[in-house]
C-alpha cells in the first residue's frame, strides 16, 4: 500500500513515530494509502529546519522572492491537472471542482508575485528639524499553517504564497485525510527555486497541531476548520504568545425577495448548496424565502435536483462526488433523520438512489426549518439545503444577524435599494448580491465575523500581508558634520 510521508528540508522524510492513518478513496470506500502521523519530536525537527533556513531567506532580495513566486505560479499552472487529480482521488470532489480549486489558489500566488510593491513602507522627511521617519515591514520568522480536508490545494495556497513572499519560512500541517496535494506543492516550490527548509510539511493529527501551537519558535499560526477547533487554536496559540488567525465554521443564509428572478435564484441555490457536496464553508445551507414566492422557488429547486449527476470524480458526467469519509456521510445523513423528528419536511432525501459503494449522499432538501432545529443550528457541511420561510425582508435579516456565525451571506433581488440596505445592515464578513458564494478574489481578503473568525486578520490578500509581517518605525538624524551637536531631548516642532 502506498505510504505518504512528510516533507522537511527540501525532500521527503519518512515518519518515525510508528503511527499512521488511513487515506480513503471516497468514491469506492477502499483504503488507498497510509499517511505517517508526526510525533512532537518530528514537528520540532521541522520547525528547527525552518528556523535555520529563515535568516538567509529573510535576507533574500524582494526581486529574488518575487522571481520564485513567478516560477511557482507557472509550475502550479502547468501541473494543475495533476493537482486536481490528487484532490479528486483523495477528497472525492469531481475534477471540474478540483480544477476550480487550483485556479482559485493560483489567484493568491498571483497576488504574492507583487510582493516588492506590497511591502513598500512609508517615509516622512523633516518630521522635526533634521529628523526623518520611515517605516518598514519585516517577516515574523517561522510561521505555521493548519489546513482542512475540503480544499487541500487552495487553502494552503491562501497561506504559503504571502507568508513565503514576505520572507517567512513555513511549516504546514495539512489534513491527514487528503495529504498528497500539499506534498506536490512542496515539490513545485523546490523546483521554483525556494531554498531547502523554507517550506516543510508535517502530516499528523491533533498531536502535531498542539505541538505547533506550543512551540516557542513558531511566531504565528493560520488555521481553517470548525469553529470549536478554531476557538481552541486561537486560545492556545495566543496563550503561547503567537499571532493567530483562525477561521471557523459557517451557516450561510441566502435571502430571496419576491422581486427576484426565481429561475436564477433556484440555479444559484442548487449550485451553492450542492457544489463540492456541500463540503465548503461558503456553501449556502439555509434558504430564506419570502412566503409569497416560497412554493414557486421550492418547486424550481426540486425540479433541478434530479438533474444533478452524482458519481465518482472519474466519471465523465459526474457533477457531485461523495463525502470525505463514511463517518462524515453518516453524520450528515443523521440531520435528515433529526429534521423529520423535529417537525420539518424532508422533500428530497439524499439517502435514496445513491451509488452502492463509496461515501455518497445525494442532494437533500428540507422545508419548514426553523431556528432551534439541528438542521438549522448546526453546520452540516454536506449536500443539505434547509428552507426557512419568512414574512418579509426584516424577518430574514433578523435571522441572519441573530445567527452565531457570520461567514458569508447573499441576497437575491432586482431592487437596488434593498440590496444596498442589505449590504449596509447585514452582519457577515462576506456578502453576495445576486452572487450565492461571495468568496473574494485574491487581491481582497477572506474571512467572516462572529463565531466564523477568531483573531483580527482575515486570510490572504492585503490582510494576509499584514498578518505575516510586523511594522518597524525608524527615526533617524544625520546632522551636518560641520555643525554637529547632540541634543538628547525630544524632537521639537521647529
Amino acid at each position: 500500500m502506498r505510504r505518504i510521508s512528510h516533507w522537511v528540508g527540501g525532500k521527503p522524510m519518512p515518519g518515525s513515530s510508528g503511527r499512521s492513518g488511513p487515506v480513503w478513496n471516497p468514491a469506492t470506500g477502499e483504503r488507498q494509502a497510509s499517511v505517517d502521523l508526526a510525533s512532537a519530536d518530528e514537528v520540532d525537527h521541522a520547525v528547527a529546519v525552518a528556523k535555520a533556513a529563515f535568516p538567509d531567506w529573510r535576507a533574500t532580495s524582494l526581486a529574488r522572492r518575487a522571481e520564485v513566486m513567478f516560477r511557482f505560479r507557472e509550475l502550479v499552472s502547468a501541473n494543475r491537472e495533476d493537482l486536481a487529480f490528487l484532490v479528486a482521488a483523495e477528497h472525492g470532489k469531481v475534477l471540474s471542482d478540483a480544477l476550480g480549486e487550483v485556479a482559485r489558489g493560483l489567484e493568491n500566488v498571483d497576488f504574492a508575485c507583487g510582493i516588492p510593491h506590497l511591502l513598500k513602507g512609508g517615509y516622512t522627511e523633516q518630521a522635526a528639524t533634521g529628523i526623518d521617519v520611515h517605516s518598514v515591514r519585516q517577516p515574523l520568522g517561522v510561521v505555521a499553517g493548519v489546513t482542512p480536508f475540503n480544499f487541500p490545494a487552495m487553502v494552503p495556497l491562501w497561506m504559503i504564497a504571502n507568508a513565503l513572499a514576505c520572507g517567512n519560512t513555513f511549516v504546514l500541517k495539512p489534513s491527514e485525510r487528503d495529504p498528497s496535494a500539499p506534498l506536490l506543492l512542496a515539490e513545485l516550490l523546490r523546483e521554483a527555486g525556494l531554498p531547502d527548509g523554507c517550506f516543510n510539511v508535517v502530516n499528523g493529527d491533533a498531536a502535531a497541531v498542539e505541538r505547533l501551537l506550543e512551540h516557542p519558535d513558531v511566531a504565528a499560526v493560520s488555521f481553517v476548520g470548525s469553529t470549536a477547533v478554531a476557538e481552541r487554536v486561537h486560545e492556545t496559540g495566543t496563550r503561547n504568545g503567537k499571532r493567530v488567525q483562525a477561521l471557523g465554521g459557517a451557516k450561510n443564509h441566502m435571502l430571496v425577495l419576491p422581486d427576484a428572478d426565481l429561475d436564477v435564484a433556484a440555479d444559484a441555490a442548487v449550485s451553492a448548496a450542492y457544489g463540492s457536496a456541500g463540503e465548503r464553508c461558503m456553501a449556502i445551507s439555509v434558504l430564506l424565502v419570502i412566503d409569497s414566492v416560497a412554493d414557486a422557488l421550492i418547486t424550481r429547486i426540486r425540479d433541478r435536483i434530479p438533474r444533478i449527476k452524482v458519481g465518482p470524480a472519474a466519471g465523465d458526467d459526474s457533477e457531485m462526488g461523495p463525502l470525505i469519509t463514511a463517518e462524515h456521510r453518516d453524520r450528515v445523513a443523521g440531520h435528515l433523520e433529526a429534521a423529520s423528528a423535529e417537525g420539518a419536511t424532508v422533500l428530497v432525501d439524499g439517502r435514496e438512489g445513491v451509488p452502492p459503494c463509496g461515501f455518497f449522499l445525494g442532494p437533500s432538501l428540507i422545508d419548514g426549518v426553523r431556528p432551534g432545529m439541528r438542521c438549522y443550528d448546526d453546520e452540516i457541511f454536506g449536500p443539505v439545503l434547509a428552507v426557512t420561510r419568512v414574512a418579509d425582508y426584516a424577518e430574514g435579516l433578523r435571522l441572519i444577524n441573530e445567527n452565531r456565525y457570520g461567514n458569508g451571506t447573499a441576497i437575491f433581488t432586482r431592487d437596488g435599494g434593498a440590496a444596498r440596505r442589505f449590504e449596509f445592515e447585514v452582519n457577515a464578513g462576506m456578502v453576495g448580491i445576486n452572487v450565492p458564494i461571495p468568496t473574494p478574489v485574491g487581491y481582497y481578503s477572506f474571512g467572516g465575523w462572529k463565531a466564523s473568525l477568531f483573531g483580527d486578520r482575515h486570510m490572504y490578500g492585503p490582510e494576509g500581508v499584514d498578518f505575516y509581517t510586523r511594522s518597524k518605525v525608524v527615526t533617524s538624524r544625520w546632522p551636518d558634520p560641520a555643525s554637529s551637536t547632540v541634543d538628547l531631548g525630544f524632537p521639537q516642532n521647529r
